[in-house]
């Protein structure tokens, strides 16, 4: 093996992901992809001692909206009706800025050890924003058709989002049709149809909230109202007695999909999700769901019978910042009894499982995509090396990115 361009990193802590953690570990690093993972280092070429830190994969965020990332808080109160967030909502996209949010929530994420995303991003925002500036993005069109009539011109501005992306090396294409009540039926077909043929992942918010149930069960309560007064509700997008899993049995054909949030599916709907666990992932948003004051998250169920369940943060719109680390110790605390293994799989490995990039990062081995997260550690022994990483504040040092270390501040927090 060439030595010149070795570079090899040694920590208190190595988590591979995939296998046990390693102390006093190493990482070697060839060029942009990993060279080797273990005690030692894998020949000559530079090497560093970092001390007391943790080195994890680079950390994935599975779904946020980075249209939010100029907010210093959520958006109304903690506890408050999702209906009612969704109104606070429309009234900061009327007033939002049009440049810089995006920017920022990059470049919050790389400082968070985030070396990739699944973004969702609104029609007509320039893919110059993604390009170039790291970490690797899907950045998932969000498409809304309530109507039969304006389904040709969606459909057409997906085809458009996915012909972009093949021209660039920077960032991948995705397609959200946004939700049961904002889609057409025809549009969730043909954009399932595109997914198929063009290999592109689909993100769909679903079983979101108890109005939404209602919704789909009678055509009536909260959700109406609110979509009435909004002049966006259309009867003939959902059927009576519609239920999450009919979404899902369309969603299946896709080529692959993103459950966003899934808080209240029923059994019926887990297991269906457990059956087709090889193409079809949850994205649960722990912080975000508590800000909502949600019914319990049915996380430890999901586990248990199959389900492909990732991490996401949602945005600064409903959870204080941009940390999948902060997303993983909130997790930690919540659930004792899922494996501290299994936690930090959900920010790494599984979130990019679930958007189609587990064959180049998620995990530390060699081959794959020398993206890193450097976090520091107590000053304290552990038996486990987990409890250092979880049950703590300390934060992300330094984030690798394809070999390159990047400037990173300590950032808090919350």
């Amino acid at each position: 093996m060439k030595t010149s361009n070795l570079h090899t990193l040694k920590a208190r802590y190595v988590f591979p992901v995939t296998t046990r953690p390693i102390a006093d570990g190493m990482v070697t690093i060839d060029g942009w992809r990993i060279a080797a993972v273990g005690k030692g280092p894998a020949g000559g070429g530079q090497f560093e001692d970092l001390g007391n830190v943790a080195i994890l994969p680079g950390l994935v965020n599975a779904h946020t909206h980075l249209e939010f990332s100029n907010l210093s808080e959520p958006l109304g109160e903690p506890g408050m009706r999702f209906i009612d967030w969704i109104r606070r909502v429309i009234e900061f996209r009327l007033e939002a800025p049009t440049r810089g949010p995006v920017a920022a929530g990059l470049r919050e994420s790389l400082q968070l050890g985030i070396t990739t995303l699944g973004d969702i991003a609104q029609p007509g925002r320039p893919v110059k924003q993604t390009e170039d500036a790291g970490p690797d993005t899907t950045v998932f069109l969000e498409l809304i058709a309530p109507t039969a009539e304006r389904v040709a011109a969606t459909v057409e501005l997906a085809r458009q989002h996915v012909a972009a992306a093949r021209s660039s090396a920077s960032w991948h294409p995705g397609l959200s049709p946004h939700a049961p009540y904002s889609v057409h039926p025809e549009l969730l077909g043909r954009a399932v149809s595109l997914s198929a043929a063009e290999h592109v992942p689909i993100a769909f918010h679903l079983a979101e909230s108890p109005d939404e149930l209602e919704l789909l069960r009678s055509g009536s309560g909260p959700f109406r109202d609110l979509l009435e007064q909004l002049e966006t509700w259309n009867a003939g997008t959902i059927l009576p007695n519609t239920r999450p899993l009919d979404y899902l049995r369309t969603l299946v054909n896709a080529h692959r999909t993103l459950i966003v949030h899934g808080n209240y599916l029923d059994d019926e709907e887990i297991a269906f999700l457990a059956d087709h666990a090889d193409r079809m992932s949850v994205i649960y948003c722990p912080r975000t769901h508590a800000y909502f004051a949600h019914e319990a998250y049915p996380l430890q169920k999901m586990l248990s019978v199959g389900v492909a369940v990732a991490l996401g943060t949602d945005s600064r719109a409903s959870s204080p910042d941009l940390s999948i680390l902060a997303e993983t110790r909130f997790v930690a605390n919540k659930y004792p009894t899922v494996g501290r293994d299994v936690v930090l799989q959900l920010g790494t490995i599984r979130a990019a499982t679930a958007l189609g990039r587990d064959h180049q990062l998620g995990s530390l081995e060699p081959g794959k995509f020398a993206n890193l997260a450097i976090v520091a550690l107590p000053n304290r022994n552990a038996a486990d090396p987990y409890e250092l990483l979880f049950n703590s504040n300390e934060p992300v040092v330094a984030t690798w990115y394809r070999g390159v270390k990047l400037a990173t501040s300590r950032v808090a927090y919350q």
